[in-house]
């Protein structure tokens, strides 16, 4: 099974992420309400993909993501930031963090399995 971490502080946007995910084949979910906890999970359980907010309680999403991309061991695992966040800056500081795919709320369901097919599919 491949695992996929979603870190968001909504769980309505958790819940969302996974059910527009669920078709996927061979796929679980972890699910975490902050960047700590992200973090947590990341290092217990290794996923093959994390679908990662920025704006959240404890630990902005840039900083989960800069954590993973420091780390070899995680340096490698594609992220999708999904975020209310529409401007250049926050775009161009994502991808100078190292996002995998940058994605806007709200979402297309579609596009999000699209984007983590192929992220998966790469690995």
């Amino acid at each position: 099974m491949r695992k996929i971490l979603i870190v968001d502080d909504s769980p309505t946007i958790r819940r969302m992420v996974a059910a527009s995910l669920q078709s996927l084949d061979d796929v679980v979910f972890e699910e975490a309400s902050n960047g700590l906890e992200g973090i947590e999970l990341l290092a217990r359980d290794r996923p093959k993909l994390v679908v990662l907010d920025l704006n959240m309680p404890d630990m902005h999403g840039l900083e989960v993501l800069q954590f993973i991309r420091r780390h070899d061991q995680y340096r490698e695992i594609p992220v999708i930031v999904l975020t209310t966040k529409y401007d250049a800056d926050t775009r161009k500081a994502a991808a100078d963090h190292g996002a995998s795919v940058y994605m806007t709320k709200p979402f297309d369901p579609s596009a999000l399995r699209q984007n983590v097919s192929s992220l998966l599919e790469s690995k």
